[in-house]
């Protein structure tokens, strides 16, 4: 077990992406990193641990924190980063991609929140982020979205809540809300989301964990939906 003075993040989505480059950023940071995805492979580094399994599944958010405490002894952050995005016409929605979204995006931040929180509880603070999207505000009419909406925009609400819940017992909940980043989900319509932001390119994931890390450091900072989208929530 590493030293208990060693800060740990637990990261979901961590195996490409936007997870994989804040898994670099919190050990960078100096945490030791528990890191979960359907796919996630073994580290060679000895202070990150990695948990395979579908976030969606109560089993895998139990597995998660209870194997990260078992081998680092500690969880103080929590960064909620997996998502799925599903762009069809509203009445196009099938019940199976319904389903799916809300697993992941709202049951799978549910229970690993509960548990991590509980821990947090323990050690006398910590912090929660969620990854979530501008569009839950700012809706375009070139980006069909209401289940992204609908689940990212239930968790920017749920951030505030937790962070006016958790206020006088040291722990602090923000989101990032994103614009369109460049990640294997995006290869191939570069050209074409880059003219979805004002500044006329898209987001880099190095983008996406230096507004993370900024809330990681800024504990005068609660509550907080920190636009990372290109100028798409100031307007066009």
């Amino acid at each position: 077990m590493s030293s208990q003075i060693q800060k740990v993040a637990v990261i979901t989505g961590a195996s490409q992406g936007i997870g994989a480059g804040l898994v670099v950023g919190y050990r960078e940071l100096g945490y030791a990193v528990v890191a979960t995805s359907r796919t996630i492979a073994e580290s060679q580094d000895v202070d990150v641990h990695t948990v395979q399994g579908d976030i969606a599944d109560r089993a895998t958010a139990e597995r998660v924190i209870t194997e990260g405490i078992e081998r680092f002894g500690r969880i103080d952050t929590l960064v909620n980063n997996a998502g799925i995005y599903i762009g069809n016409a509203f009445t196009d929605y099938t019940e199976e991609q319904y389903d799916s979204v809300v697993a992941v995006n709202l049951t799978g931040f549910f229970r690993i929140s509960q548990l991590a929180i509980q821990q947090m509880l323990t050690k006398g603070g910590g912090h929660i982020v969620q990854i979530t999207t501008t569009l839950a505000e700012y809706a375009n009419s070139n980006v069909p979205s209401v289940l992204a909406s609908m689940t990212k925009g239930g968790l920017q609400s749920a951030t505030k809540a937790l962070a006016i819940e958790y206020a006088t017992r040291g722990i602090r909940s923000n989101a990032v809300a994103l614009g369109t980043i460049k990640t294997p989900m995006t290869e191939g319509y570069h050209e074409t989301l880059a003219k979805l932001h004002p500044v006329g390119r898209m987001g880099e994931v190095k983008d996406v964990v230096d507004a993370v890390l900024y809330l990681e450091n800024a504990p005068f900072v609660t509550g907080e939906i920190l636009h990372v989208d290109g100028g798409q929530s100031a307007g066009h």
